[in-house]
């Protein structure tokens, strides 16, 4: 299905906006999507979202109608990019779905490709004018230029359009080639202006159901979609239209007039990508068309968060109380930029790529959480080979290296085999790797009972998917509040011969292939698993939490989050494990489960740790801050995290 955009001017009674934003122009915009679109579409909007903002000198109103699952996804979006002067909304597309499902429809679009035409019924009565934008379109100008159009309307005028550019209505592209009704070439509804208040006196909803009703007696179905009863609406009423210039709607579609409507590129106004073969379509400006799109598909979205030169701002609720924080700081405190990052909000974009996943019935479903930068892809179509369950990973990425992701993970046959991956892409931003904030997004995002939380450069004992669910039921996980150990080694070996069982494992152990985890160099943060005892071990035995332990676990999906204050590298996840033992969680060690660290570079935050004593001390500092916060949250009970000997 193909979503829409559209945008309209508000009035100053409008209840979303006070009257401070009353001002020349300003933009509503709406779009259609559901989770029957691929998720491609989404990536689209965010595309054009960002040519619109790049130019645009005025405030914005975005309203979607989208169904539960679309708007979850484009209001984490939104709600993390934190744009000024930009506000959304959504409608649910469900509810009209029975205005226009009578209609048969050959266009891949199906059912959401015919909702432009319920757009006077379903938007509040109050808006008077809109923009409707299909979503492949790149803006090369403000779009307060077209709205200035809208003054160019005269008598019955309520549609403003640019001319078809293929010949599709004139009907001769093959033999019996038979389309619907049009005025000469008819007009692409990529690029629309509607007059809502018009429309609505117009009795638009009973025009366009008859004009439906009649044609579809003749030709059974549209082909394109929500294009063709327009223009049969058109054919029968040609005083409606006002006909825009066409570079603002040019048109890069197959058998196009495109390149003779325009005399220079520095003329376009408005790129429509409405070809099959979108960035490969044939125009010799096609490089020009190319390369903006590009621009903008890279663009750092953060630099769109710029203030509105001579605009008034408003702000949300949650956007004060992050400003109030912030300015609480000092910013003399060496440890300024650590305190910062914990405020700091990442724009984010959850499944950035196709996840389809109902968890199993029996409540024993696991989801592997882990999260990962662009220097650690390569872990990515190992880790599917090893767990067949779903999986929930953040990435941390700039726009360009979301690109390079979405193309490394396309051209693999293992990642685009598997649809129970959820990708969740945290923009990049500040000094500073935010691992666990990254840890925060991949866990929620899971929809299955319980998480095993892991990190990227680990590979699961084959089968561990579905030995964990068994666990869940053999310790009664669903009735305890139990933390699932699953014992940590590694090799130093960049090509090992992955044990298939505990027996190997414990073979290559002896023979020096194999060691517990960290052991040449931080044994404290797993020695409490006790590997001697699970060498033998053939149930699963409880453990005691001792300090710095950091061990990976099983847990419930509703666990705590992970401490936002640890940043890079150090603390992160024994802050983590210290509060899961403050809330009486039992630490269970699983007798025939492991899991392997592979060998890799050192990242640059362990680097930054070895190297920088600031770092260290504020890491410390840090870490008594969070030990005196669950002294104050837990009572009594936590003084044990005050006394002990915390070195790390």
């Amino acid at each position: 299905a193909i979503p829409r955009f559209l945008i309209r001017n508000i009035n100053s009674s409008f209840s979303l906006f006070p009257s401070a934003y009353s001002q020349e122009f300003i933009f509503h915009t709406s779009s259609f999507f559901s989770s029957e679109l691929t998720n491609s579409l989404f990536r689209d909007v965010v595309t054009l979202v960002k040519s619109v903002l790049f130019h645009r000198r005025n405030p914005l109103h975005f309203h979607f109608i989208t169904d539960s699952i679309a708007r979850k996804i484009l209001a984490d979006l939104f709600h993390t990019w934190m744009v000024p002067a930009v506000h959304v909304n959504f409608y649910d597309a469900d509810e009209l779905k029975s205005e226009v499902s009578w209609i048969p429809n050959k266009h891949y679009s199906g059912i959401y490709g015919l909702m432009k035409l319920v757009l006077t019924k379903t938007l509040p009565s109050d808006l008077q004018k809109v923009i409707v934008l299909d979503t492949d379109i790149t803006f090369a100008t403000d779009i307060a230029e077209l709205w200035v159009v809208f003054h160019k309307f005269k008598g019955q005028q309520v549609l403003g359009l640019v001319e078809n550019q293929s010949d599709w209505y004139l009907g001769n592209l093959w033999k019996n080639h038979r389309p619907w009704p049009a005025l000469g070439r008819g007009f692409n509804t990529g690029v629309i202006l509607l007059l809502l208040d018009r429309l609505r006196k117009l009795k638009w909803e009973q025009m366009w159901r008859l004009t439906a009703e009649r044609e579809l007696m003749s030709m059974l179905s549209t082909s394109l979609a929500d294009q063709d009863i327009f223009n049969a609406v058109i054919k029968q009423n040609p005083f409606l239209v006002h006909q825009l210039p066409c570079f603002w709607n040019v048109q890069l579609s197959d058998h196009t007039r495109s390149e003779k409507c325009y005399k220079d590129v520095s003329d376009l106004k408005v790129i429509h990508w409405n070809s099959p073969k979108k960035l490969r379509v044939k125009n010799k400006h096609v490089e020009f068309f190319r390369n903006l799109y590009l621009t903008f598909l890279e663009y750092d979205g953060n630099l769109l968060r710029r203030e509105l030169f001579g605009c008034p701002s408003e702000t949300d609720h949650n956007s004060e109380n992050l400003q109030k924080t912030l300015s609480e700081l000092d910013e003399d405190d060496p440890c300024y930029e650590f305190r910062r990052e914990r405020f700091t909000v990442h724009r984010t974009h959850v499944y950035f790529l196709h996840y389809e996943y109902e968890p199993a019935l029996d409540n024993t479903d696991v989801t592997l959480v882990a999260q990962l930068s662009m220097d650690r892809l390569q872990m990515l179509e190992a880790i599917c080979k090893h767990w067949e369950g779903p999986i929930s990973l953040a990435l941390y990425l700039s726009d360009a290296e979301a690109q390079q992701f979405l193309r490394y993970a396309q051209g693999s046959e293992v990642l685009m085999s598997r649809s129970n991956v959820g990708y969740h892409i945290v923009y990049k931003e500040g000094q500073f790797y935010p691992v666990n904030l990254l840890r925060n997004v991949a866990m929620g995002q899971v929809n299955t009972p319980y998480m095993f939380l892991s990190d990227i450069d680990f590979l699961p004992m084959y089968g561990l998917y579905e030995y964990l669910r068994k666990s869940v039921v053999q310790l009664d996980m669903g009735n305890t509040k139990k933390a699932l150990v699953v014992p940590a080694f590694e090799t130093l070996r960049y090509r090992l011969s992955f044990p298939k069982s505990k027996a190997e494992l414990l073979s290559q152990l002896d023979m020096g292939t194999l060691f517990t985890f960290r052991y040449h160099v931080w044994t404290k943060g797993h020695a409490p698993t006790d590997f001697a005892k699970w060498r033998t071990a053939t149930t699963p035995y409880r453990v005691q939490w001792e300090a710095d332990f950091e061990p990976y676990v099983m847990v419930r999906r509703e666990s705590p989050e992970y401490d936002r204050r640890f940043v890079g590298f150090g603390w992160n996840k024994v802050a983590h494990i210290m509060e899961l033992d403050a809330q009486e969680y039992e630490f269970v060690v699983l007798p025939n489960a492991y899991m392997i660290h592979m060998p890799h570079a050192p990242s640059f935050d362990i680097t930054k740790f070895r190297s920088n004593k600031q770092y260290r001390a504020c890491l410390k500092t840090l870490k008594e801050e969070f030990q005196q916060n669950m002294s104050r949250r837990y009572g009594f009970a936590a003084l044990k995290y005050m006394t002990v000997d915390n070195n790390s």
